[in-house]
């Protein structure tokens, strides 16, 4: 079936006591056992399971072409139970240009553990293979990257990954299944914020693992996801899979509305450069079209000047807003560095915004009028 189709059909609930069609909330920590001690729902405590949690992660499982998902209370819970299901010694091979969070759980709390990481250029496959170690065991693909949108070729990458003896698995929060599922182009596992495009409303704190097929890894997974209790209340499941309901259109329509200011942009004499993979100017263009449908809501600047520059140009703004995070309804624009702190890595001068749902001119001619 089309995503549209999956994503309406996969959180659909078929409500047995009243027939409601929006599914109830099962706040409900704890689940009443039969008289012979078994529990014919399924479930025991809510640290291991719940109704809602269950249905949230049918859907991204469905979403992603996968074969099952373990949701968390955040994309950090999701990516640190990833790396905790490795053993100490263990090497992980991260993006230079990368969510900034990943690369401080590893340096902050996972290096001190016992792993090991090192960034590489993941648009250059042969740095890639020269960076693998013989104690390799995850190979992190980010694409499109976070925040100069960088493309990398998950199929290439996914391949030396393996026959390294490690498993690739890519952060897939920006393109979302919609646009991209890197299960068919290789990976082991995905991992999403459902923070961002899942829910989509600017009001829920989520993510999620989506394996590929069921595995040592994957049963490791689940126990530290229950053991650990880093999951989503219901309330929060809940919210997610009602975003869900309107994600392809909110996805395609934002990807559609991006392109047009990226364009505007790229033609503008006070931008330096625009990084969004739907230019035909940008390094990743033809990659992004082989792997992707669309090329996204998201997409960065860097304007003329140095950083005091771009911030009077993000101060000017009426229509976005300053904030972080993405995949709201709502455009959004933000001086990156700022955001990143003394160790960013991130141009001075960029700023990275996220697509909302306002109509395409007037976010063209807000970012006119401040930038002139």
């Amino acid at each position: 079936m089309k995503p549209e189709t999956v994503a309406l059909l996969s959180t659909h609930y078929y409500d047995r006591n009243a027939g409601a069609l929006a599914p109830p909330i099962y706040l409900s920590t704890t689940f009443e056992r039969d008289a012979d001690g078994s529990f014919k729902h399924g479930y025991l405590y809510a640290r291991n399971a719940n109704p809602n949690r269950d249905s949230l992660e049918r859907s991204l499982t469905a979403l992603e072409g996968g074969f099952a998902t373990a949701a968390y209370a955040s994309g950090q819970a999701a990516t640190m139970n990833l790396f905790l299901a490795l053993a100490p010694g263990d090497h992980v091979l991260i993006p230079t240009d990368a969510y900034y969070g990943t690369p401080a759980l590893l340096e902050e709390l996972m290096h001190p553990w016992g792993l090991t990481y090192t960034r590489v250029d993941m648009t250059d496959l042969a740095a890639v293979q020269a960076a693998m170690h013989e104690n390799t065991r995850v190979v992190w693909v980010e694409t499109p990257s976070n925040p100069l949108l960088k493309i990398a070729d998950i199929q290439a990458i996914a391949n030396i990954a393996h026959a390294g003896g490690a498993i690739c698995v890519c952060d897939n929060t920006w393109a979302t299944p919609i646009l991209q599922r890197p299960l068919d182009l290789g990976c082991d596992v995905v991992m999403h914020a459902t923070t961002k495009y899942f829910g989509g409303h600017s009001d829920v704190l989520g993510g999620a693992l989506v394996f590929k097929e069921d595995s040592k890894l994957y049963q490791r997974i689940r126990r530290l996801q229950s053991v650990g209790g880093a999951v989503p209340s219901p309330f929060e499941c809940w919210l997610v899979l009602r975003g869900i309901k309107t994600l392809v259109a909110r996805v395609r329509m934002q990807t559609e509305t991006a392109g047009k200011v990226a364009e505007f942009l790229a033609q503008h004499p006070h931008v330096e450069a625009v990084h969004y993979p739907g230019l035909e100017s940008h390094l990743g263009h033809e990659i992004a079209k082989k792997q992707m449908t669309g090329y996204g809501a998201m997409l960065s600047i860097q304007v003329r000047g140095g950083a005091d520059d771009a911030i009077r140009v993000a101060a000017k703004v009426q229509v976005f807003t300053r904030a972080t995070s993405l995949g709201g309804v709502e455009s959004l624009i933000e001086h990156r560095a700022s955001v990143e702190g003394p160790n960013s890595q991130t141009p001075p001068n960029l700023l990275r915004m996220s697509i909302g749902l306002e109509h395409a001119d007037d976010l063209i001619f807000d970012l006119k009028r401040a930038l002139e």
